[in-house]
């Protein structure tokens, strides 16, 4: 590959849709927003990949399955390593001013629903919930625990307490409370 002159440029051209595809999917599966930055850095790592060890992971490829395949297969596993990587850091506080909007989802995704500060409402809502729906809304709004100490609590995953707090007050209006 590295001995024609544009072979690198036509396989960039040629594979960066489907990169971005994966990039996309990827992010939406994990319910994490990403902007058009944080698809150019996670294409970047994906393309690092490929390059590491002069060219390691192409040369590997056997012909068992499509090129696309495979290299799709590669793409996800990068973007799944650097998704959660950011996560891991933005978890252990190593968030830098000029951290991706990506990382900025994350660290700000706790914010999306805002504590209510009346317990008499807060009691009303759990009243018509289930149970473990009630666990998370007295975790997040009585004891003011974050979405990782909810998640760790009550072993659940952290990014279904965001919908289980919106929709409780839904809920409460549902059964006219």
């Amino acid at each position: 590959m590295a001995e024609e002159p544009d072979a690198w440029k036509d396989f960039v051209d040629r594979f960066v849709g489907l990169f971005i595809h994966v990039i996309n999917h990827t992010a939406h599966a994990r319910s994490v927003s990403i902007n058009g930055d944080d698809i150019d850095d996670l294409c970047a790592e994906i393309f690092v990949a490929l390059l590491a060890n002069n060219y390691g992971a192409l040369r590997r490829f056997n012909g068992n399955c499509s090129l696309m395949t495979y290299l799709t297969v590669i793409a996800r596993r990068v973007v799944v390593r650097e998704i959660s990587r950011r996560k891991m850091a933005e978890a252990l506080g190593h968030v830098t001013a000029h951290q991706s909007s990506l990382d900025q989802a994350q660290a700000t995704a706790n914010w999306d629903v805002q504590r209510i500060e009346d317990r008499e409402q807060v009691q009303r809502m759990l009243d018509g919930l289930p149970p473990r729906d009630a666990d998370i809304v007295r975790e997040y709004h009585l004891r003011g625990r974050s979405y990782r100490e909810i998640s760790s609590e009550l072993g659940v995953p952290e990014n279904s307490i965001g919908p289980t707090l919106t929709r409780a007050p839904e809920r409460m209006k549902a059964v006219g409370r």
